[in-house]
C-alpha cells in the first residue's frame, strides 16, 4: 500500500469522524439522553476495506464517477452501495434475495 493511498485511508476515517461530531440528528438524540440523566460515549468503529480493480475496471469506475449526474434517479443505491450493505447483512426492499456481488458489478 502506498503512502499516499494510506494518506487518502486516514482522510477518510477523519471524514466519517467529522460527519458524526457535525450531525445535528446526533447531537439532538444525545441532548435528549442527557435529559434523562446520562452522559454519553459515543465509540464507533469503521472498517475500510478495499479491493484492487482491474485497469479497466479502474478507468470504468472513474468515468462513471466524472458522469454521476447520469445516474438513474430513481434508483437511490449503486452496486457499490448495494456490496456495502450486503456485507453488513442489510437486505435492500426491491433488492433479489440471494442476489450476489456479482450480480451487481
Amino acid at each position: 500500500m502506498t503512502s499516499r493511498l494510506r494518506e487518502l485511508i486516514q482522510q477518510l476515517g477523519e471524514a466519517i469522524h467529522e460527519s458524526v461530531i457535525e450531525s445535528e440528528q446526533i447531537a439532538g438524540v444525545v441532548q435528549d439522553i442527557r435529559k434523562y440523566g446520562f452522559d454519553v460515549l459515543l465509540m464507533l468503529e469503521a472498517t475500510i476495506g478495499l479491493n484492487e480493480l482491474a485497469a479497466k475496471e479502474a478507468e470504468d469506475a472513474a468515468a462513471a464517477a466524472a458522469h454521476t449526474e447520469e445516474a438513474d434517479p430513481s434508483d437511490p443505491f449503486t452496486p457499490n452501495d448495494l456490496h456495502f450493505l450486503r456485507s453488513l447483512r442489510i437486505s435492500v426492499e426491491g433488492e433479489e434475495e440471494g442476489a450476489s456481488d456479482s450480480d451487481t458489478e
